[in-house]
Formats: C-alpha cells, structure tokens, sequence
C-alpha cells in the first residue's frame, strides 16, 4: 500500500539529514531533500535547492510540493548567539511561512541539542555553575541567550497558526556518515587516526579531566532518524521533546583506547592539562594531502572531512553530560545502538568509500 506521507528533510546533506532521508525512503514515503547545495547521493531522494534566508528562493523551490511532514535538521553558525538567534530563528520562520498557505503540513519536527540545558558553546561554565545531569527534558530554560529557543519558539507559533503538531528532538554528539558536514567527531577522530598511524603519532586526548573520567552517551544518527519518524507518527509523542542517545553509557577512558585498537594506533589519555586537536591537526593539511594521494582517496581537503574545533567544544566540557531517555521510553520507543560500533561503522564507511586509507590493522 503506497504511504501517502510526504516528507521535507531540510538539511538533507548533513548527518541528521542524510540518515533520516535514508530511514524514511525505506518506510516507503515520498522523500524530499532540501539544502542550499543538494546532495544525490541519496536514491529515490527529490533534492530542492534553495536558500532558507531568501523567500523567494523558498516560495519558487516548493511551489509544487505540499509536504505532510517537515523535519528541520539545519542550523547557521554564527559569530555571536545573538547573530545564532535572529538567523535561525529565520531559517524556521521563513519555511513555515512560505508552506502556511498550502494546508497540507501535520506534523513538524525540530532537532536542537544538547545546548538547550547546556547553553550556548561559550557559556557552559560562564556562571561557574554546571548544568545538573543527567539532562531531562522537564528542565526549565536557561536564563541564557540561546538559539535553539527561538527556532522552537517559532514552531510553537506556527503551530499555533496552522494547526500542525509537534515534535522536539534534542540529540547528544551526533555520530554518523557524512561529508562536508561542519560537526562531524566520527569523521574528525578517524582522519585524525589515520594521520597518526601514516606519521607514527599518538593518538593524544584532546578534552577535559571530566569528559575523560565521566559517564557519557552519544546520538548514532540512525537511532535519531528512527525516533524523528517515530514521533511525527505516533499520537501519543506529539507536542512532545524527546532527548535521543544510543541506550548505552559509557566513559571515554575506556573508549578512547578501543578506537585506537581499531586503527592500530598508541593511545594517550588525559595527562594535566586540556591539548585541543585543532592546535594538534592545525599543520596537517600538506600531510592528509599525501595520505590521500598515497592511497587514492577521494578528498584531499582536510576540512572537508574533519572538524576539530568541534570536537574540541564537544570534549572539553567541564563537566560530564549523559541523558535521560524516560520521556521515549515511556512512550514505546526502544531502539538501541552499541556506541563502539557506531563509530566502527562510521569507520568502515569511509574506508568503503576511499575517504580514510583502507588499511588499519
């Protein structure tokens, strides 16, 4: 039986985006992706290009498309949270406007993060006091400038407006296959391992005392897909934010060293002090450039495939940071991923795809 589903994946080629595309064209919906430079890597993704700052551009890309479902996996960095606000709050606005008239939108879901209990990434021990974890969705705004407020603001307006429900998706680290992607720690550790391994470096932490020792979850991009589907489906998870992780807990002390078993490489934990990775793979274009010729990859751009500063901000938290998943669980989601071999099959992936060298062991 043909799903009369239409589904709007904006963001369509970054990590949430491509999975969700993924995981909705194998659940049989019409599925389109729209982005400001579309990807067709996807079968049987319609991609749209256009330019979510520009009404225009929106009005002309979806004038023929009336989606039933919107899934907004996109945001802007910018130089200051108040430039974050304005911009993405714009980003949502000006898509619900554009698709107001047509009537056919039931349901919208939002992907924020983990910023939402933390703040914004300059503010996380701004007031010399942390964050309580484990994070719950019940936990009350922070008294912080903060973007993913006014994008979920915007839908609750629109919403409002148009008579659509609902759904809030707030990810820890978002672990998944994805090129270009500007936030990528999957990507980034295994470029940063296979520079270790071509060179003879160590494989050296790059974060915190407290993300070192503490307990941690992470978002395998697959798990957020399936419970973005989920939520714009069933009755009960409307009007509701949903934390998402993989279901395991786990310290970095521990798995720092398996992903370095995995390429073969010497790991070196926590020593004294913070060394970010974007000051360790600062010099590292000219040497990923040989890797990639050596072995035939595909991308000799070292930032294309790797963002250090963000994994930096991710690994440098003061603080440990895991989720609680009651408000999903409760309501029948279950699904679970093995976090070591989310970053496995992230690995194999760009191995498979000549974007890392092949040989590791």
């Amino acid at each position: 039986m043909e799903n009369k589903n239409i589904a709007l994946v904006v963001g369509a080629t970054g990590i949430t985006g491509n999975n969700l595309a993924q995981e909705l064209i194998s659940q049989g919906w019409k599925t389109y992706g729209l982005s400001k430079n579309p990807n067709n890597t996807i079968e049987n993704l319609v991609p749209i290009k256009a330019d979510l700052l520009n009404v225009e551009s929106l009005e002309n890309a979806l004038k023929d498309i009336s989606p039933t479902h919107i899934y907004f996996t996109t945001w802007m960095k910018n130089d200051t949270e108040e430039e974050n606000i304005r911009i993405n709050s714009a980003l949502v606005r000006n898509l619900l406007s554009v698709l107001s008239s047509k009537k056919s939108v039931k349901h919208v879901a939002l992907v924020t993060g983990l910023k939402h209990y933390l703040g914004p990434f300059e503010a996380y021990a701004k007031e010399g006091k942390l964050p309580e974890t484990p994070v719950r969705e019940e936990h009350p705004r922070l008294p912080l400038p903060n973007f993913y407020y006014a994008q979920e603001d915007e839908v609750y307006k629109a919403s409002e407006r148009d008579g659509f429900t609902w759904s809030i998706h707030r990810p820890h680290t978002v672990i998944g296959y994805a090129v270009g992607n500007l936030m990528n720690i999957a990507s980034t550790l295994a470029v940063y391992a296979s520079i270790c391994k071509e060179t003879g470096r160590k494989f050296i932490w790059p974060g915190s005392y407290e993300q070192w020792n503490g307990i941690s979850d992470v978002t395998d991009a697959r798990v957020l897909a399936k419970q973005l589907v989920w939520a714009s489906t069933t009755e009960s998870a409307k009007n509701k934010a949903f934390n998402i992780t993989n279901g395991d807990i786990f310290r970095w002390k521990w798995l720092w060293y398996r992903l370095a078993d995995y390429f073969g490489i010497e790991a070196v934990g926590f020593e004294n002090t913070i060394k970010p990775l974007e000051k360790e793979m600062q010099n590292d274009q000219e040497i990923w450039k040989n890797i990639s010729q050596k072995y035939g990859l595909k991308e000799e751009n070292l930032y294309r495939l790797s963002s250090a500063w963000h994994t930096d901000l991710d690994l440098g938290r003061p603080l440990e940071v895991m989720c609680d998943m009651a408000n999903s669980r409760s309501l029948g989601f279950a699904e679970y991923q093995n976090t070591e071999k989310s970053f496995i099959n992230v690995f194999e992936k760009l191995k498979a795809e000549k974007l890392i060298p092949f040989k590791t062991l």
